[in-house]
């Protein structure tokens, strides 16, 4: 199946009806809800080694198995959730991303209660607004950045795990901390304009 040429060359989205709601609906669209910036955050951390896709299928299940992403919950797990957890076939079972998973809940709240907010801290890193890329083809799209190199330092000094650079660099593609939507792509100037 060719892909549409209004859309980003994504390999394997053409045709999957999941894959493009989430690129036509989702994907580079400023996300400013700390909760929801570090649920994507450990989606993300998640895929390392897997296809992107393979999360994106696997999204709801992961949304119960972790009780909606709340990290007040979730940094309460112990050594029962973590079973229940490598037993749910519906996630990707890991002991280490589950374990980055129940630290980063912790992480997110001791920042939290020290009055740091989790949006700020990561926007901060663009300078509070997109990147606005102006990519005209898929192999112009690097896997990491400067930016990316130093918010991963930033968030492996707070004790995050699984955010290396290439991850956080998919990461602040998928939130809308950088526009790298294609030039041609109908949704790059839907982006654009979304930025506060």
């Amino acid at each position: 199946m060719t892909q549409d040429p209004n859309r980003c060359g994504w390999r394997g989205m053409a045709g999957d009806p999941l894959y493009e709601a989430y690129h036509d609906n989702e994907w580079g669209v400023p996300e400013y809800d700390s909760r929801a910036l570090w649920e994507k955050l450990v989606l993300d951390g998640f895929q390392a080694g897997l296809a992107w896709i393979t999360i994106l299928r696997k999204r709801e299940a992961f949304r119960a198995a972790f009780e909606g992403f709340d990290p007040e919950k979730i940094a309460l797990y112990g050594e029962a959730d973590r079973a229940r957890l490598m037993a749910d076939a519906g996630i990707v079972r890991s002991n280490a991303k589950i374990d980055a998973a129940i630290g980063g809940a912790k992480i997110y709240l001791a920042m939290r209660d020290r009055g740091e907010d989790f949006s700020k801290f990561c926007w901060d890193h663009v300078g509070g607004a997109p990147i606005q890329n102006r990519w005209t083809q898929i192999g112009q799209v690097p896997a990491q950045t400067p930016e990316a190199v130093e918010l991963s330092k930033s968030l492996k000094a707070k004790g995050f795990k699984f955010v290396g650079p290439v991850i956080v660099y998919a990461w602040m593609q998928a939130v809308g901390m950088v526009n790298d939507h294609l030039t041609h792509c109908f949704r790059h100037e839907a982006v654009r304009k979304a930025a506060r």
